[in-house]
C-alpha cells in the first residue's frame, strides 16, 4: 500500500481550531513502542511532508487518543492494534458525545498514521484500511444577509470615526479587520499572519499564506481599502513597539494581534449591529455566498478563498439555492 502523497489536514471548525491538545503526562503513559511510533510519525509529517506545526499537533492529538485507548486494553506493540480495537475506540468516543465531524477527522488521522506505519514496515498489515468513519452531515454555513453584513461593517466604521483619542487605535483595528475578513474573504489565521507589505493599496490586494503554506493574492474593495488606510495611518503607529515587527495588525501591547482577539472583536461588532452572532469564519462564508449570488463563477470564488478543491466551494451554491427557495416561497403566490 502506498502512502498518500500528502496528509489531508484535520478539518477546521468555524473558529479555526483543530485537533485535541495532548498533555505530556498522557503521552508519557504510553508504552515505549507506541510513544516512539507516534513521535516518528509526527516527525515524518513535519520533515518529509512539510505540514505546519499546527497540523502536526492536531495529528498527534488524534493518533494519541487511539493509542491511549489501545494501551488501556493492554496493547504494547503497534502490530497488536487491530480493526476491532479501532472500532472500539471510535465507539467509545461516540459514547462520550463527540460530534460526527470530530469522529470522522480522528478516523482519517488514524488511517494516515497506519498507512505510514505499513509503508515504513512497522506493521505487517494496515488495520485501519477498512475502518469506516461516521458520515458527516454537513450543515450549511452561517451566512449573514447582505444588508446585515453592511450594517455590521458600518457599525465598525462609525465606531472608528467617533472613538475618543485613546480608543481610536483599537476601533480602527476592528474596522480594518472586519472589512478585510469580509471584503477579501480571508481566514482569520491568514489575516493575523499578514504583514504590512502584504497589502498593495494601489492594486487593492492582500497577499496571504493559507493552508499548506500556499500563498495567494486576494482582491478587496474600496471600503476595505479605506479601513486599511486609516489603520495604517493613525491606528498602527499608535501601537507599534519593539515586538511589532512587520505585523499588519497589532495588539494593545504592540505584538501581532491574535486570532482569539479577532474573534472577540467580531462577536462584539455583531452584537453592536444587532445581527446574528457570527465568528470571523462566518464573514468568509458570507463573502463567498454574496460573490456567487452577485454572479461570480465558481472558479473565481475558489481562487479567492484558496480552496484546493472546487467541491469545497460548491457548498456555497447550496446556500444561495436555499435563499432563493426561501425568497420564492415567501413571495410567489403559487409557491
Amino acid at each position: 500500500m502506498s502512502l498518500p502523497s500528502r496528509p489531508v489536514p484535520p478539518a477546521e471548525s468555524g473558529d479555526g481550531t483543530t485537533g485535541p491538545a495532548v498533555r505530556g503526562e498522557e503521552l508519557a503513559r504510553l508504552p515505549p513502542a507506541l510513544a516512539r511510533a507516534l513521535d516518528d510519525f509526527v516527525g515524518h509529517l513535519e520533515v518529509s511532508r512539510g505540514v505546519s506545526r499546527h497540523t502536526a499537533r492536531a495529528y498527534r492529538g488524534d493518533v494519541a487518543s487511539m493509542l491511549q485507548h489501545a494501551a488501556r486494553d493492554g496493547v504494547g506493540e503497534l502490530d497488536d492494534v487491530d480493526l476491532a480495537r479501532l472500532r472500539s475506540w471510535l465507539t467509545t468516543l461516540s459514547e462520550q458525545g463527540l460530534a460526527r465531524s470530530t469522529l470522522a477527522r480522528r478516523g482519517a488521522a488514524v488511517r494516515v498514521f497506519f498507512s505510514w506505519a505499513r509503508h515504513d514496515g512497522r506493521v505487517a498489515a494496515d488495520p485501519a484500511a477498512r475502518l469506516a468513519s461516521p458520515r458527516v452531515v454537513r450543515a450549511l454555513p452561517t451566512v449573514l444577509a447582505e444588508d446585515a453584513a453592511a450594517r455590521m461593517l458600518d457599525i465598525a466604521r462609525d465606531a472608528a470615526r467617533d472613538a475618543a483619542a485613546e480608543d481610536e487605535p483599537a476601533r480602527l483595528r476592528e474596522w480594518a479587520a472586519a472589512e478585510l475578513l469580509y471584503g477579501a474573504g480571508v481566514r482569520v489565521g491568514e489575516l493575523v499572519g499578514a504583514d504590512v507589505d502584504s497589502l498593495d493599496p494601489d492594486a487593492r490586494t492582500v497577499r496571504v499564506v493559507g493552508k499548506g503554506d500556499k500563498e495567494r493574492v486576494v482582491p478587496f474593495g474600496v471600503p476595505a481599502a479605506r479601513a486599511a488606510a486609516a489603520w495604517l495611518e493613525r491606528g498602527r503607529p499608535a501601537l507599534v513597539g519593539v515586538r511589532s515587527g512587520a505585523a499588519l495588525l497589532l495588539g494593545d501591547r504592540g505584538g501581532r494581534w491574535g486570532q482569539r482577539q479577532v474573534r472577540d472583536a467580531v462577536h462584539r461588532l455583531a452584537r453592536a449591529a444587532g445581527v446574528e452572532d457570527v465568528a470571523p469564519h462566518d464573514l468568509r462564508h458570507s463573502a463567498a455566498t454574496h460573490l456567487l449570488a452577485g454572479g461570480s463563477d465558481l472558479r473565481s470564488v475558489q481562487e479567492i478563498l484558496g480552496h484546493s478543491s472546487l467541491a469545497t466551494t460548491q457548498r456555497y451554491t447550496h446556500v444561495t439555492a436555499e435563499r432563493l427557495r426561501s425568497s420564492y416561497e415567501q413571495a410567489f403566490p403559487r409557491a
